[in-house]
């Protein structure tokens, strides 16, 4: 039997174990809380890095806006320094030709915010002067942000928004060589300042806040035959001596692929220049769904792009369903279920152009120290297909489109047009090209505008020369 003294020493030796205890717990309960806190402040920190300019620069902050309008932020300019867009007294204040903010609206953006790929969105955290230290302290201070010079010509927009004539669509100039965005254009558009009442329910204003150019969609027709002239030209040996034969059409057992005109006997070279449905028919279904496909991805479908800051729409050609003879030879020639984005076919214009390397678009013009820094390559080519592709797209201009040059005249243009056919609709007229002697890539898509080289390409020809004689 334990002594009195042994009895005492246990129980405080029990009490001191259960009070150690109760520290214990507290300890785990005060790290928890602690680890929590840290992980609550983390969480905060990496949101406020990524988010904090949309925090700072919300509608509701009365710094900036006004009526739900931005009031208050830098200048707008385009690359020659034409101002488009400014701040006084307190007010936003457009360039005063209604055409040209017509013509600028999906560059610039309206101050409402509407068009998401302004710059009056966009580029909201610049033109604000936010900075992650000092938020938007500059702005109330000075009443302003910072400016933001556009990559775009705005009377280069002005030219493509007239030559539009009212025509649903898209118009893009590119300098292939650095990948600055020299005309961004997309019909329909509206006066910013005054907003028609009616823009929700007229048909004339479809999707009017879509940037057509950066985030369109449509069937690209005989565009598509540059995918797979280059699918050709990588898979079959003996490709530029063989003929074609044309009656009007393909007869791929399933159904007929139907060509325009009866070309009769066609070279390789002939069938791009007169876009000859029989003879790219023919070889989509030789060359097969899977090699028509890897071409495409690598010549930009099935691709992510972005424009700056600003995601591309995804061109789109591959399917995970087996197609049969008549839907490959329909995709060949840029039908079926084929969709391309008119950016990314600017920017396999400018890789061809470019000896393979397809420049990153940019909507923003490049400053000095930026001139002096190698271009991003977003698009490769292999240079000796990029060449060949050269000289078929030079010969469909000289042949067919503008035989001694009269409507480009000291422009070595080279390109390829499309007349896409819509269910029930009128086809879209297209045109991609270049200029061989001239930094300069265009693409032109009339939405359900007619033919190719009736609309588009006579498009491409104005704006095109604008910008030769505006350099």
């Amino acid at each position: 039997m334990p002594s009195f003294c042994e009895s005492e020493r246990q129980d405080r030796k029990g009490r001191k174990g259960k009070h150690m205890r109760k520290i214990a717990k507290r300890i785990w309960v005060l790290l928890a809380l602690l680890l929590g806190f840290t992980a609550g402040l983390g969480l905060l920190g990496f949101g406020f890095a990524r988010h904090g300019a949309l925090w700072a620069t919300n509608r509701a902050n009365g710094h900036i806006y006004a009526n739900g309008a931005m009031a208050r932020a830098g200048n707008i300019l385009d690359r020659g320094g034409l101002v488009l867009a400014e701040t006084k007294g307190g007010k936003r204040v457009l360039y005063p030709s209604a055409a040209m903010r017509k013509a600028t609206l999906h560059a610039v953006g309206d101050p409402q915010g509407f068009v998401s790929t302004g710059a009056h969105s966009a580029f909201r955290s610049t033109l604000t002067g936010y900075n992650g230290v000092t938020g938007i302290y500059e702005l109330i201070k000075n009443g302003k942000g910072a400016d933001v010079t556009l990559s775009i010509d705005a009377q280069l927009c002005k030219t493509a928004w007239q030559a539009l004539n009212g025509r649903k669509g898209a118009v893009g100039v590119s300098n292939y060589e650095t990948g600055e965005v020299l005309c961004m254009v997309s019909s329909p558009s509206f006066d910013p300042l005054h907003k028609p009442a009616d823009i929700e329910d007229n048909p004339a204003y479809d999707a009017v806040y879509l940037n057509r150019f950066l985030h369109g969609l449509f069937t690209p027709g005989s565009t598509f035959k540059i995918i797979t002239a280059a699918c050709a030209i990588t898979h079959l040996p003996d490709i530029e001596s063989r003929t074609f034969t044309c009656n009007g059409g393909y007869a791929t057992g399933e159904g007929l692929v139907v060509c325009r005109e009866k070309h009769g006997k066609v070279d390789f070279q002939q069938a791009l220049n007169v876009s000859c449905n029989t003879a790219f028919a023919q070889l989509a279904v030789e060359l097969g769904q899977a090699n028509l496909q890897k071409t495409a991805r690598e010549l930009g479908f099935d691709r992510a792009f972005n424009a700056g800051k600003l995601p591309l729409a995804m061109g789109l050609f591959a399917s995970t369903k087996p197609w049969s003879a008549l839907e490959l030879g329909w995709a060949g020639v840029g039908q079926h279920t084929t969709l391309a984005n008119p950016c990314q076919m600017l920017l396999l214009m400018g890789a061809i152009a470019n000896g393979g390397k397809g420049v990153a678009p940019k909507l923003t013009a490049n400053s000095a120290a930026q001139t002096l820094l190698p271009p991003k390559t977003a698009l490769s080519i292999d240079p000796a297909l990029a060449a060949r592709l050269r000289e078929l797209l030079r010969s469909d201009v000289t042949a067919v489109y503008d035989p001694g040059g009269r409507k480009t005249p000291g422009l070595e243009l080279c390109g390829k047009t499309g007349t896409a056919e819509v269910d029930g609709e009128r086809p879209h007229a297209w045109f991609v090209g270049f200029a061989r002697n001239a930094p300069y890539a265009i693409v032109v898509v009339g939405e359900n505008a007619g033919g190719g080289q009736s609309v588009a390409f006579e498009i491409a020809a104005k704006v095109l020369n604008a910008a030769k004689n505006n350099a």
